[in-house]
């Protein structure tokens, strides 16, 4: 699996209503987001999604977002604090190699994992580090788009979730994507 990170500045692109052709951010995170949820975004670039989880998780909820790219986190926080939504948006800065999410074990309710999984160099340590943080009824989804991922590559990095105690709940028909429900064994 190749290794690539998307450079920042084509988060603007990925940020873009436009990209609500292909994706509604609604339609996708309504069936697993609740109010009062914390919420775990690794990769968010500009926050496509992470606005949407910081409405439906209420200002009782909180999204938590990694990334290693300090631009696409300045970005992200401008456009949540236009839109009123920054106080449920906590970024984190993270090195390539380690997110910074020890102090939340067992205290995620969901994680995004969106158009990311294939940038990753160490998909077997994300989805170990996942199982550490979430709930026990807790869920990942993860999405990779099928025009920059392929088949072959999206079912290694389900074979690794499932090598990490994961198993498939559900295959969500989202956009023009392979994407998987993920919950613990």
């Amino acid at each position: 699996m190749s290794v690539h990170t998307c450079p920042w500045w084509l988060g603007f692109g990925l940020a873009s209503p436009l990209r609500r052709l292909s994706y509604n951010p609604k339609a996708v995170l309504q069936p697993y987001v609740r109010p009062g949820m914390t919420v775990l975004e690794p990769g968010p670039g500009m926050g496509f999604f992470t606005l949407e989880l910081a409405r439906l998780v209420g200002p009782g909820g909180r999204v938590i977002v990694v990334d290693i790219q300090r631009q696409m986190l300045q970005v992200l926080r401008r456009r949540a604090e236009r839109r009123g939504l920054a106080s449920r948006i906590e970024p984190r800065l993270a090195d390539a190699s380690e997110m910074p999410i020890e102090d939340l074990n067992g205290n995620v309710d969901f994680v995004l994992a969106f158009a990311m999984v294939h940038e990753l160099s160490d998909p077997a340590g994300f989805f170990q580090a996942l199982r550490r943080v979430l709930r026990p009824e807790g869920a990942v989804l993860v999405s990779e788009p099928r025009w920059h991922v392929r088949e072959a590559d999206f079912l290694r990095s389900v074979r690794v979730a499932q090598e990490a105690g994961f198993q498939v709940r559900a295959e969500p028909r989202i956009g023009r994507s392979r994407s998987v429900l993920l919950v613990q064994v």
